[in-house]
């Protein structure tokens, strides 16, 4: 649905700032909006590697043609990831909306 590109999860991981750029664009373009939210991680206990351990979030927003994409490192427990991450996905958005 959101057309992510096969070679951007190829190429970088699902949890990657190529993939969550396409997340975004895509859910513009699927619902035909100005703004949206993309985020990929990993919450845990599972999933971890080497280079992106577990509490690894990345999370793009886009609004009115502006991009944000930033990486963040949460920490090692599951629902706090997923709390941090949904709550700082808001507050990109809304910084974007209020500049």
């Amino acid at each position: 649905m959101l057309h992510v590109k096969q070679s951007s999860l190829d190429a970088y991981g699902a949890v990657s700032e190529q993939v969550v750029e396409d997340m975004a664009k895509g859910a513009l373009a699927a619902f035909n909006t100005d703004c949206a939210i993309a985020v990929s991680g990993i919450a845990g206990p599972d999933g971890r590697t080497t280079e992106k351990p577990v509490g690894t979030v990345w999370i793009c927003t886009i609004c009115n043609e502006t991009v944000v994409t930033r990486q963040y490192m949460f920490g090692s427990s599951r629902e706090n990831n997923i709390r941090r991450s949904a709550i700082m996905a808001m507050v990109q958005l809304l910084r974007m909306i209020l500049k």
